[in-house]
């Protein structure tokens, strides 16, 4: 995904006290991982997934991060080792993609496993915390495509308060830059901070946003969460048509996506499935 100049729009945070939400009455306690070719995937499913997520904004000393990890980032992490050290690093990994859900199952017998989609956990987190006060923050997309996107979220969701969008440019920021971005998030103090960039170019942008922040939001008040949502920002602003509810569930939403772009993702994903075969393949034999 390729980006332009950037931009942005701040709302000013009035610094109220996040209230009790409906959607969470559990107790937040430790997520298990399961290990798929040396990277830890969370194991849960989409209200697990939001209960925790939700509770850590209600906690003033959690900064973490969210990485959707499916076929595509278990293998970008083999050959990587700092990559796979940010997924094992996060708040939670969840299992994006149906392979990831089939281990947790079948292999290591979660059968509460289940997938948890960035668009769906995105448009899920915003429909069931509507009104309770959580701040949203965007940060990516083409140009034009965080603002779009905030106007379609507020279109179905209106009292949800998303604070500010971001669009950064086809590159690293620059030292002003990132400032510039820093300063509007101690201005809004978002509870959750939505990444829509590729994979692995999120998980790295969070990482390191963290790494070099590590105080970000200390004199916030709330808790704080980073989540690297990739094409959510696109299928929930309708840039791009989402694969039906039934492929999604088949394992073969990589096909679809193929024939969206088929110049962008053919080869990624022949490369990335075929290894993750040929991998967990020799792992079972072992």
């Amino acid at each position: 995904m390729r980006f332009v100049a950037r931009k942005s729009t701040i709302q000013e945070s009035n610094d109220s006290v996040l209230p009790e939400y409906s959607v969470v009455k559990k107790q937040r306690l430790p997520v298990s991982r399961i290990d798929v070719l040396g990277v830890g995937i969370s194991v849960l499913n989409l209200d697990i997934a939001i209960e925790q997520i939700v509770h850590a904004g209600e906690d003033p000393h959690h900064l973490g991060y969210v990485t959707i990890t499916g076929v595509h980032g278990v293998m970008e992490s083999q050959d990587d080792d700092a990559l796979k050290a940010i997924h094992n690093s996060s708040f939670l990994s969840t299992p994006d993609g149906m392979p990831m859900v089939w281990i947790g199952k079948y292999v290591y017998g979660h059968q509460h496993m289940d997938r948890v989609y960035g668009p769906e956990l995105m448009d899920e987190i915003f429909r069931r915390t509507e009104g309770s006060g959580i701040r949203h923050f965007f940060y990516g997309g083409a140009d034009g495509v965080a603002e779009e996107l905030k106007t379609c979220l507020l279109r179905r969701y209106p009292q949800s308060n998303i604070t500010g969008t971001y669009t950064p440019p086809f590159r690293p920021l620059s030292e002003n830059e990132e400032q510039d971005f820093v300063n509007q998030l101690s201005a809004t103090k978002p509870h959750l901070i939505w990444v829509g960039l590729s994979t692995p170019k999120q998980e790295r942008f969070m990482a390191s946003l963290l790494d070099k922040y590590p105080d970000l939001n200390k004199t916030w008040n709330n808790g704080t969460t980073l989540l690297g949502v990739g094409a959510a920002f696109d299928f929930l602003s309708y840039q791009v048509k989402q694969a039906p509810y039934w492929i999604q569930r088949s394992g073969f939403e990589w096909l679809y996506r193929v024939f969206q772009e088929p110049k962008r993702l053919l080869m990624r994903y022949l490369m990335s499935n075929t290894k993750f075969l040929i991998n967990i393949l020799k792992n079972k034999s072992s």
